[in-house]
């Protein structure tokens, strides 16, 4: 699979590259599924330099394990924030008390790596189409692309990776996130994307443990099969 410029490489071993391709097209958004493959399926994505990538899924579908194992001093997820903050705090205060000064200070370290031009992999929850908004406006502000990544798990799946975890969500919020995810991927799968998002891959949990890494940089790589 080769994206346009605006898209993704994604690379396998001892098959010729494709010829060099223009450095930015205007080109309709790209879809591509890589689900159903048993894994069989690249292990890298490839990006442009500077792209932000945005990796979004169920509460539990290994968004920010394919995020911290793919892509390591790239990663803005959330996670890592409350992660930080939760080894600050006293044990037995509730995270919903503090929830709100997590989320300014994961927005607030967003912004900081947006501003700085650097490639950037998001986690994303799925259900804050607004971030997906800024995180495109931000992109065309410093001349690069934004790229989703989709990670299309089933719930029962997706609850078991948060028992695994220790961490899971009321039954309230995953039902939000199962109608905001599954609105995005069934539109991706009709070649929908957000506004100002490039291209798309459609990851099924096989196909997001067989992926190794993700990378930026000026890269051709050749055709998946």
């Amino acid at each position: 699979m080769t994206m346009q410029r605006s898209g993704a490489y994604a690379t396998t071993a001892g098959v010729p590259a494709p010829p060099a391709l223009p450095a930015r097209t205007t080109a309709a958004p790209v879809l591509r599924d890589l689900r159903d493959r048993g894994g069989h399926v690249p292990r890298e994505l490839a990006f442009a330099a500077g792209d932000v990538v945005v990796v979004s899924g169920l509460p539990g579908s290994g968004k920010s394990t394919l995020i911290s194992r793919t892509a390591p001093g790239r990663a803005v997820d959330s996670q890592d924030t409350r992660d930080r903050w939760d080894h600050r705090l006293p044990r037995l205060l509730p995270y919903a008390v503090y929830r709100p000064l997590v989320r300014i200070a994961h927005y607030a370290g967003l912004w900081r790596e947006l501003r700085s031009g650097r490639s950037v992999v998001v986690h994303d929850c799925g259900t804050q189409s607004w971030v997906r908004r800024w995180l495109a406006r931000e992109a065309r502000r410093r001349g690069s692309a934004l790229h989703l990544l989709l990670l299309d798990v089933k719930p029962g799946t997706a609850r078991d990776g948060q028992r695994e975890r220790g961490r899971g969500v009321s039954a309230y919020a995953f039902a939000r996130h199962r109608r905001a995810v599954g609105r995005l991927v069934r539109d991706a799968e009709r070649s929908v994307l957000p506004g100002g998002c490039a291209s798309a891959v459609l990851l099924d949990r096989a196909a997001a443990t067989a992926l190794v890494r993700i990378t930026f940089g000026d890269h051709t790589g050749p055709h998946p099969r």
